[in-house]
């Protein structure tokens, strides 16, 4: 996970193309309007769209890094969505240009003998650039895929044509759940873990590769907040001293500490409010940060340095954060 808080690039990209690609995921190709080129990128990265509601969302770069031109994002409309994938499905988009902030990338592919990519549903999304670019290197990768049914098999073909039997797809309806434990077993030792997907697969697998002797090198990305930020109730009111806008404000234990500062400055970046995407990340001056997010490594807690300000609180009765 990179440590950089230098703020993303932001751009004015056009929506050139808007296509179905399983059920209920919507592929949204962006482009300049110039036809230059876009940011360089690597597999694990995400952007943050500004829809036209104002609704800003984080999703993860699904296309090609060799292709410069376009950037591709999947969408999928999700049955208790906060108004993010409902709008992008419901509302016409092509031809139209919306906010682009990024990229970032807080998964980053890294080096290992061998890779065994673990995806559920909508999170094969950054797992597929990894695909491509294991493939191209020439290096040792299997890919897993399970969906409900085969409708919402992501990327299916593309997957396929990709990888041959390196891939395997497992739809629900037919095949059950994928066994994990048969997964990491068939995969040696040494290779690399990446797994995105429901949040049910990713504590399967996080247990799995922790248990194992010696342990699995996991790498998880979440598409929602982790369960200690869902179940953990806000502890008593502390104080976060702003010490670039020279600003002093209470957080009463209802609120979140972005809320509190989105009051006095409203430009602070922010995206999924739950503590998974990063968007918010903030550097810490002082105090002891109580970390809620499923973000930040066991390291970069320790140093008490950063934290995401939509989810986490404080230890200290004062945090300094350099806003």
């Amino acid at each position: 996970m990179s440590s950089d808080l230098r703020a993303p690039a932001s751009a004015r990209l056009l929506v050139r193309q808007a296509r179905w690609i399983a059920e209920e995921v919507v592929e949204l190709r962006l482009a300049r309007r110039d036809g230059l080129p876009l940011p360089p990128w690597e597999p694990g990265a995400h952007v943050e769209l500004t829809l036209p509601s104002g609704l800003r969302r984080a999703y993860s770069l699904c296309g090609d890094p060799r292709e410069r031109a376009v950037w591709t994002v999947a969408v999928q409309r999700a049955p208790d969505s906060r108004g993010g994938s409902r709008e992008l499905h419901e509302t016409a988009l092509v031809g139209r240009e919306l906010t682009v902030d990024g990229p970032v990338n807080r998964f980053p592919l890294l080096p290992a003998p061998g890779y065994l990519l673990l995806a559920g549903g909508i999170g094969v999304t950054p797992l597929l650039p990894m695909a491509r670019a294991l493939a191209v290197a020439g290096l040792p990768w299997r890919l897993v895929l399970g969906a409900r049914d085969r409708s919402r098999l992501v990327y299916a073909e593309e997957l396929t044509a990709l990888g041959g039997d390196r891939v395997r797809l497992v739809p629900q309806a037919e095949a059950g759940l994928p066994d994990l434990a048969a997964e990491l077993a068939a995969a040696p030792p040494g290779h690399a873990v990446y797994a995105c997907g429901p949040e049910a697969m990713l504590d399967a697998v996080t247990e799995l590769c922790g248990t194992a002797v010696p342990p699995r090198p996991l790498h998880v990305e979440r598409f929602g907040p982790a369960v200690e930020a869902q179940e953990e109730q806000a502890r008593g009111r502390f104080e976060v001293v702003l010490r670039r806008s020279g600003l002093r404000l209470a957080v009463p234990a209802d609120r979140s500490v972005l809320e509190v500062v989105r009051d006095r400055v409203p430009d602070v970046p922010y995206s999924c409010e739950e503590g998974y995407c990063g968007s918010c990340e903030t550097p810490v001056l002082a105090g002891t940060p109580d970390h809620r997010d499923s973000v930040i490594g066991p390291a970069e807690r320790a140093a008490a340095t950063t934290m995401m300000i939509c989810v986490s609180r404080a230890a200290s009765t004062i945090l300094e954060l350099d806003l």
